[in-house]
């Protein structure tokens, strides 16, 4: 068999079926455009070990498909696990012998730190949403103060939100597929079960949503002049204009989920809350991520009991 048959045949019966829609697409951009292309024509049992390097080490030195230009590991990993994923399947399904797959050795990436708004930044970022007439820029507090993620704030409705116990609801997330050169919206529930989740505000913040509501006219909390529910795209423009507007410094929309993780450690949250939070699968991934935040916590704790245990009684 073709190992692009195999791979269709893979996304038809093994994928589609049990994984969310955009794990689907993922997986199916990966192989379309990443594997397929480059050894798509080759025998399953043709895909040797040295066949195989020789496909990633090209991937790493020229594999961005705009350019030609080195594609980052991290993208390199991912491709990786994809096709991993699908050979141990070929090999479990007897479609071949062996997965000369995890065999192939990849570069070690230095994992960079977390980049965060400072507290100069977020100051400035907070006095001018809140000045602002636009009631789209509260958003922007809504993750800074909470941390969601962008598609799970776009998808927010006035119903997830409990005036009374001064909450959110997350139970969905929006995002845009681009089907064959036109971007589609899809509305689903989040990725994870953990990701489900109900998130307690500040009575500020519940205060501030609260007057947003009065003079909102459409059901979702960020919404068009129509009322509709916004496109990713078009608030990652947003964005991108305050900041400019606020003269700071342009970092991607995923900044203000790391800035409040960072501020919820610095103000002492446990690392199991806060992964509730933030809806991680797992506290292990908040530990690892925000090792560093962790790390000047740890320190300042330390401070704090050498303090404490040469106070004179």
């Amino acid at each position: 068999m073709k190992l692009s048959e195999w791979l269709n045949h893979w996304l038809e019966f093994y994928i589609k079926p049990t994984v969310k829609i955009r794990t689907y697409l993922k997986y199916k951009y990966t192989i379309d455009k990443h594997i397929i292309p480059f050894l798509g024509c080759y025998d399953l049992n043709e895909l040797s070990l040295n066949r195989l390097q020789a496909f990633f080490y090209n991937k790493i030195k020229n594999g961005n498909l705009l350019n030609q230009k080195p594609l980052a590991i991290s993208t390199v990993k991912g491709i990786y696990v994809v096709f991993n994923l699908a050979m141990k399947t070929a090999v479990s399904a007897e479609y071949t012998t062996i997965n000369n797959i995890k065999n192939v050795k990849l570069p070690v990436s230095n994992k960079n730190e977390t980049k965060i708004f400072t507290k100069q930044e977020q100051s400035i970022l907070i006095d001018y949403c809140l000045k602002n007439n636009k009631k789209n820029y509260i958003g922007v507090l809504i993750c800074l103060f909470t941390g969601i993620r962008l598609g799970e704030l776009l998808a927010l409705t006035w119903n997830d939100i409990s005036f009374e116990n001064n909450s959110i609801s997350i139970n969905k997330t929006t995002f845009n597929i681009n089907n064959n050169g036109t971007y589609e919206k899809i509305v689903t529930t989040p990725k994870t079960n953990t990701s489900k989740r109900i998130i307690p505000i500040s009575k500020s913040l519940s205060s501030i949503l609260l007057k947003t509501k009065k003079n909102s006219f459409s059901k979702y909390v960020i919404s068009t002049k129509k009322n509709t529910m916004v496109e990713t795209r078009s608030y990652q423009r947003t964005f991108v204009s305050i900041q400019k507007k606020c003269n700071i410094k342009r970092r991607n929309f995923h900044v203000l989920r790391h800035t409040f993780a960072t501020n919820a450690i610095e103000a002492g949250m446990d690392v199991k809350a806060l992964s509730e939070i933030l809806g991680h699968t797992s506290p292990i991934i908040t530990l690892e991520r925000y090792s560093h935040s962790l790390l000047d916590y740890k320190q300042d704790m330390m401070n704090k009991i050498y303090n404490n245990m040469n106070k004179k009684g």
